[in-house]
């Protein structure tokens, strides 16, 4: 058991409702993290500010108003929404338990969200970026397996779109080096096929002849610099020198670098739905919001080159 789930802060209920959420809804780690933290925190802060008794059904409307406008000047809309997500996703689990009668939750209206258009990089951006790796290999800078390994981080990313936790999760039975495709698991543990791209197989192809010590089904294909699994952190920050040797904005974000994959394919004509397929997204207007981005583009080209724009 987590220590924080045993905090006298944390509600009885919550290991067995983070063991339901990672037994019978296969979340992910970073999940099962969030969710932990935001129960633990809301039950604190609960305790310290107001007479709540702990017990979750006598959480009052006036208590949580309270709450949200406290964390109304110190969070983010999108951190708040992703709080009350793990708190909501909690009662309805002890309803359906019979913990309790009522969800205290019913009722409560959160500041609506600001959807913000994608950010990416252009296609010139992204070489720039890519071509970092054989930059420093080049001058000396970098050893050869680090120099590789940095270039099948970035190829992958961009080759196919891969979320950074499902490039760190990604082992090389999950490869079909003949197809050139792999079996993603993405969010909620659900599965895709991911085409890598002709450059990303060939720089995979090279990485595992000349560097990997061992391709078993179950190893890891991304190694970190102790040759061992990468983690979420060393991509971030991998990514980040690489924008700063291209004199990017530093920003920007591995995911970014996914926002980039979806947009040029719609800029080049891609189907909507085929890259919703591609990005793993549940719902189609998810991924809608990359067309705003062509849009914008589309209008903008319109605008300088028609004589009547």
């Amino acid at each position: 058991m987590n220590p924080s789930e045993q905090s006298p802060a944390a509600p009885t209920e919550l290991p067995a409702f983070l063991s339901h959420l990672e037994k019978e809804r296969r979340a992910s780690k970073y999940t099962l993290r969030n969710y932990r933290q935001a129960i633990r925190d809301f039950s604190l802060w609960m305790k310290d500010n107001t007479r709540w008794d702990g017990e979750w059904e006598n959480l009052s409307q006036t208590m949580l108003k309270r709450f949200l406008i406290d964390h109304q000047e110190t969070h983010s809309r999108r951190t708040l929404h992703n709080h009350f997500s793990a708190l909501k996703s909690f009662s309805r689990y002890l309803q359906i338990r019979k913990h309790i009668k009522r969800n205290p939750f019913t009722g409560i209206v959160l500041p609506k969200l600001n959807k913000p258009l994608p950010k990416f990089l252009t296609e010139k951006q992204m070489s720039l970026l890519l071509s970092g790796p054989m930059k420093l290999l080049e001058n000396e800078s970098l050893e050869p397996w680090l120099a590789w390994r940095d270039r099948l981080v970035l190829e992958l990313l961009y080759g196919a779109g891969l979320r950074v936790s499902e490039l760190a999760g990604l082992n090389y039975g999950a490869i079909d080096f003949r197809r050139g495709v792999a079996r993603i698991r993405g969010k909620g543990n659900k599965e895709r096929l991911c085409p890598l791209g002709k450059i990303a197989m060939l720089v995979l192809q090279k990485f595992k002849q000349e560097f990997a010590s061992s391709c078993g089904f179950e190893d890891p294909v991304v190694l970190g610099n102790r040759k061992q699994r990468i983690q979420v952190r060393q991509v971030q920050l991998l990514v980040k020198k690489y924008l700063a040797l291209a004199d990017l904005p530093l920003d920007l974000t591995p995911h970014k670098i996914r926002h980039s994959f979806a947009t040029h394919l719609l800029n080049h004509g891609a189907d909507l739905r085929l890259v919703q397929d591609l990005l793993g997204h549940a719902s189609l207007s998810t991924t809608q919001v990359y067309t705003h981005v062509t849009l914008d583009r589309l209008k903008d080209a319109h605008r300088k080159a028609h004589p009547r724009a």
